[in-house]
């Protein structure tokens, strides 16, 4: 987001800053949470030292509930004529964006929020917030706005003194907000959550708690990619997992990521452990087998589930006339499970033969590589699983050197970690592991011929 210089609020000297005042959800998403939040329009003055939230004109626009609200800061002293000025552009806008059909009378009776608050209130009455459900989520962020606008030497106190309100929710809705910042480029407000965020979980139990169980979680992430360079084997989990059976958070952690690994096969060697055990070793083997035959039950039953709703998320965006923009539209929906839908569906196509099916399934495969995170290329991926051999794939791997990098090996873990854990992917498991393992070597290679 370009910089806009703006007058200090208390000194009035010229200050550089973020600043939004449109916030359509139709555009970007994630706007009401931002707005919401408060988090927004925040500046620092270098001339008189304020902290704090900039006083701006606001329209908010909710498409979906029909919903076009302003709202003009009692400070900034301005007519309703002058309003009416500086809105009409924004709301033009907002009109421009839609197609003639969902231009509604709604647009032409925006409704005028005398309060802050009143405009916060007046947002979550169309999702079904509760007036205790509201108090609850404005007592959170007026804690976050505070936090904001205050000194990050008064910060730890605040914190210890409002603790009662860190929890989960709190915690989400900062991720959610560091997230939106992010993707809106609005880097100044990444930086001043990111620092709220690491403060919050330092001075709080529950934070505390976060922190530690992250810890457990990176310290099982970091057992299973040792075990993994020297070749996992089902012995080998079988050991790392029981290893973890004190801990809730590393057993969860392990059986995510490796679910593949827990078939039969490793539950037969854990069958056997438990034999050869005795007394209060073997019953925690055997309380560990049915804890572990119930989680893997639960990660099935929710990528079945994910499966069917990428499915038809899928299925929704083709119907498009404008492929591309339902694409973008659906962009926070896409996950690696769809990508792994949207790979079948073209492998699919190709094998019947169906063009007219096979261009749309390209065209959001093109979308999603051209915004997507780095590594996400799905076409070199399909082009690598249809090698015959391993000379093939190692051939496609030197001719596409430059895709070859440690976005595209993470993205094509997720992959087949994703592909292990469904039932009947076992061939493509398979390809996808020897895949790997061929990239894995390939880059290593050219790692050490550089380092020559």
């Amino acid at each position: 987001m370009a910089k806009t210089t703006i007058a200090c609020p208390q000194c009035k000297q010229p200050v550089a800053a973020d600043i939004r005042r449109l916030f359509d959800l139709r555009e970007d998403p994630q706007a009401k949470q931002i707005l919401l939040s408060g988090a927004y329009n925040l500046i620092e003055c270098p001339n008189c030292g304020f902290r704090g939230q900039a006083p701006q004109p606001i329209v908010y626009h909710d498409p979906e509930n029909e919903l076009l609200l302003t709202f003009f800061p009692p400070e900034l002293n301005v007519s309703v004529p002058q309003q009416e000025q500086m809105v009409g552009p924004m709301i033009k806008r907002v009109m421009d964006g839609l197609p003639q059909e969902q231009r509604k009378a709604y647009l032409f009776k925006p409704e005028t929020m005398l309060t802050r608050q009143r405009l916060v209130e007046r947002i979550l009455e169309e999702d079904g917030i509760t007036p205790e459900m509201l108090k609850a989520q404005q007592d959170r962020l007026n804690f976050l706005q505070r936090l904001a606008s205050i000194s990050p030497e008064a910060r730890a106190e605040v914190i210890r003194q409002e603790e009662t309100l860190v929890d989960e929710e709190l915690l989400m809705i900062l991720q959610r907000l560091i997230q939106s910042a992010s993707m809106s480029g609005e880097e100044e407000s990444v930086q001043v959550l990111a620092r709220l965020q690491q403060e919050i979980l330092e001075n709080t139990d529950f934070g505390r708690e976060v922190l530690e169980q992250a810890q457990e979680q990176q310290a099982a992430i970091k057992a299973l990619e040792e075990a993994g360079k020297k070749g996992l084997t089902r012995q080998a989990l079988l050991d790392l997992i029981v290893d973890a059976a004190d801990s809730e958070v590393r057993l969860v952690t392990l059986v995510s990521m490796a679910r593949g690994g827990l078939d039969y096969s490793f539950f037969q060697m854990l069958s056997d452990r438990i034999q050869a055990a005795e007394g209060a070793e073997r019953d925690k083997l055997t309380a560990l087998r049915e804890n572990l035959l119930e989680m893997t039950h639960e990660i099935d039953e929710a990528i079945k589930e994910q499966e069917d709703l990428a499915g038809q998320l899928l299925d929704e965006i083709i119907k498009q006339d404008n492929i591309e923009e339902a694409t973008m539209q659906a962009l926070p929906s896409i996950n690696e499970i769809f990508l792994e839908v949207l790979r079948k569906r073209i492998q699919l196509a190709r094998k019947e033969e169906d063009q007219a099916q096979l261009d749309k399934l390209q065209k959001i495969t093109n979308t999603i590589q051209k915004i997507s995170a780095p590594g996400a290329n799905i076409e070199l991926i399909e082009t690598l699983i249809q090698a015959e051999d391993e000379s093939a794939i190692d051939a496609i791997l030197n001719e596409n050197g430059d895709e070859i990098t440690d976005d595209f090996m993470q993205f094509l873990m997720n992959l087949l970690n994703q592909t292990q854990q469904q039932e009947g992917r076992q061939a493509t498991a398979e390809k996808l592991q020897k895949i790997y393992r061929r990239a894995l070597r390939f880059t290593m290679k050219r790692n050490l011929e550089s380092e020559g």
